[in-house]
């Protein structure tokens, strides 16, 4: 039984001794997983950063993301919603367009102005105050 006992306490004795140099490594580990979630995060802050700098034509608070990938997928739809308005503006722009040769303005009339609108008028159009 003392034989028994004695090898049961060596057991336990080295199951602890595993145990702890277990629990050390899992410490280490966490540890090291932590620096490199931290290395992670800053990586993507600083490709988010790059990304916005490298789209100027993007609003800055519509490419976002917390990976890599939502970034990606954040600047291909900011990218669509800009082509889409830019080719909207290009064909109101299209639209609105003054032919050449379009007819000069006239001078206004001024009878129907009043004394002092008359008086700013000719004030105006001799170079004084606008």
């Amino acid at each position: 039984m003392e034989a028994t006992a004695a090898e049961r306490d060596t057991r336990i004795a080295a199951l602890e001794a595993e145990l702890s140099d277990a629990k050390q490594r899992g410490e280490a580990a966490a540890a090291e997983l932590t620096g490199l979630e931290r290395g992670r995060n800053q990586a993507i802050g600083k490709y988010l950063t790059a990304v916005k700098a490298a789209n100027p034509a993007i609003p800055e608070g519509v490419i976002a993301g917390a990976s890599i990938e939502e970034i990606e997928a954040s600047l291909a739809t900011a990218t669509s919603i800009a082509e889409a308005v830019r080719a909207s503006l290009e064909a109101q722009a299209k639209g609105t367009r003054v032919p050449a040769g379009a007819p000069t303005r006239t001078e206004i009339s001024i009878e129907d102005l009043s004394p002092k609108e008359k008086i700013a008028y000719g004030i105006r159009k001799q170079g004084g105050i606008s």
